[in-house]
């Protein structure tokens, strides 16, 4: 039976409220996941996803970085995710406080522990990577792969997959190729997944803008989720 809960905390002040799933049937340490929701705020897809793997035995917790939990409309959001690009340490802060409350709130492995994210989440959850985060995997969902504080070699712990739609104007063949350069430079353990005839946020129903090339793509949201579950396979094994 997965347990769902509102978790309020703070970063810098700010008030957040995330969303925790953990199945209580069974007991013990288990490995866990933190969840970035898109750009828009935390919603019923970031949490649909953490209770989602929840179910199949992870703690997942879905943080928040707008605040309150609220969702923004794009001529708040845009801001709010440009700010948030130009302060990296501002990101990083968001997504490791989010990470340190699985521990605290959930019977999670640390030695088991992984971030995914979507959209800007997926960004997000990179940053943690390129922290120096001691997580085993991160996985980004048509995230955005650019940063201005590049990987360095020997801090990356994480093993890193990107699943990205070849059809996504968000994420360019030139942003992969610099994303691609960057990894092997730091020399992390990175994989990438392109998914042909996909756009941008491929795994949210609710995308529905095919002109400005943002659309759900069902094979892709599957096929994407199968790679992840796959790579934690792997990455928790070891």
């Amino acid at each position: 039976m997965v347990r769902v809960e509102t978790v309020d905390y703070t970063v810098r002040g700010e008030q957040m409220v995330g969303h925790l799933a953990v199945d209580d049937s069974s007991t013990g340490p288990r490995p866990a996941v933190l969840v970035c929701h898109e750009g828009s705020g935390l919603d019923e897809h970031a949490k649909e996803r953490a209770e989602r793997l929840a179910g199949l035995g992870y703690a997942a917790f879905a943080l928040d970085y707008h605040g309150g939990g609220r969702r923004l409309e794009r001529d708040q959001m845009m801001p709010r995710i440009q700010s948030l690009r130009t302060d990296v340490d501002w990101t990083r802060e968001l997504a490791a406080t989010g990470l340190s409350l699985l521990p605290e709130r959930t019977p999670a492995d640390p030695a088991r522990v992984a971030a995914i994210g979507y959209c800007f989440g997926g960004t997000m959850a990179l940053e943690l990577a390129r922290s120096g985060a001691d997580i085993a995997a991160v996985v980004g969902f048509h995230s955005g792969l650019a940063t201005n504080r590049p990987a360095v070699a020997g801090d990356v712990k994480a093993a890193v997959l990107v699943c990205i739609g070849a059809d996504d104007p968000l994420v360019p063949p030139e942003q992969r190729a610099e994303f691609e350069q960057e990894m092997r430079t730091a020399g992390v353990d990175w994989r990438m997944n392109v998914y042909g005839g996909a756009m941008h946020s491929f795994t949210n129903p609710k995308a529905d803008m095919p002109a400005q090339g943002i659309a759900y793509h069902r094979p892709t949201d599957e096929r994407s989720w199968r790679a992840m579950l796959d790579f934690f396979d792997e990455r928790f094994a070891l």
